[in-house]
């Protein structure tokens, strides 16, 4: 299993108004949510769309069988309304954001995502921008700080900067497991989660601009949907959650959306059980008027 959609059945159930609609994927990944969503309603098309290369090839094999139904497109999901103009539509019937990093992604030892990987990349698209490698060593000490506070939340971010800068003048950080072992070195054991946890966050939202694409998705969000479709949004830190939340309510405001969500969303205690890595996953819905 490449990826398991994370809050499928409640996915399907905030975003789906129209069986025979077309819907918009903006984190295609492996495919999941769009699967569920084309085979459940056998009249319902997809527009699915990512910046990562093997997620796209493994969804066009796994989804092959729904032809003309889905459109697969390699985009930042910050040009949604350019990328659904392009499949030849204006507006959806539906969008859903899957955020975050996937199980592959994680799993995979070449991308660096992942505490014990050989590289230190985390470029959703490996061919664009600076990888996290770059970061780490070419950046100063104080911009690393920087990062790891803003992105991370990590309160002893000048701690593993100062240590960061100290052990790159040794030998150059060219892998996620020689990074893990610094930061470590820098702050210890911590109880609930690995010690470079905060760090590798911070340096995965930075590198991809996470949060910048995540505003430019919002900002164009009432333009992209129809009158009274959906958006489900599926975050996983607070910094992602504040900025839908924020844009949910700006946009209720001034009359555009509807909030469905009053409250967060989380997933089953059984869903956790069989699929840890939904155990921070935070959804929130809403219609256009």
């Amino acid at each position: 299993m490449y990826h398991l959609p994370v809050m499928a059945e409640t996915v399907e159930k905030y975003l789906v108004t129209d069986p025979a609609g077309l819907y918009l994927d903006c984190t295609l990944g492996g495919g999941g949510h769009s699967e569920r969503l084309l085979r459940q309603y056998p009249g319902l098309r997809v527009i699915g769309i990512d910046r990562d290369e093997e997620a796209l090839e493994f969804a066009r094999e796994r989804l092959k069988a729904y032809g003309a139904r889905l459109s697969i497109l390699k985009e930042n999901f910050s040009m949604s309304s350019e990328v659904v103009r392009r499949a030849g539509s204006e507006k959806v019937n539906g969008m859903i954001a899957d955020l975050g990093v996937s199980s592959h992604q994680l799993e995979e030892k070449t991308r660096g995502f992942g505490f014990d990987s050989e590289t230190l990349d985390m470029r959703m698209d490996p061919a664009s921008g600076k990888s996290a490698g770059d970061v780490i060593n070419e950046y100063p000490e104080e911009k690393l700080a920087d990062i790891f506070f803003k992105y991370g939340e990590e309160r002893h971010s000048r701690k593993i900067s100062r240590a960061i800068a100290a052990e790159r003048k040794l030998s150059r950080i060219d892998s996620a497991k020689h990074l893990s072992r610094v930061v470590y070195a820098a702050v210890g054991k911590r109880e609930k989660i690995h010690p470079a946890t905060r760090v590798f966050q911070a340096l995965r939202i930075f590198v991809n601009d996470e949060l910048g694409n995540l505003e430019r998705l919002m900002a164009g969000l009432s333009g992209l949907l129809l009158p009274g479709s959906r958006a489900v949004i599926i975050s996983y830190h607070s910094l992602e959650d504040r900025i839908v939340k924020n844009a949910f309510r700006d946009m209720a405001g001034s009359g555009s959306l509807t909030v469905l969500t009053k409250k967060v969303v989380f997933p089953e205690d059984s869903e956790i059980r069989n699929n840890p890595r939904a155990r921070s996953a935070k959804l929130r819905a809403a219609e256009r008027v």
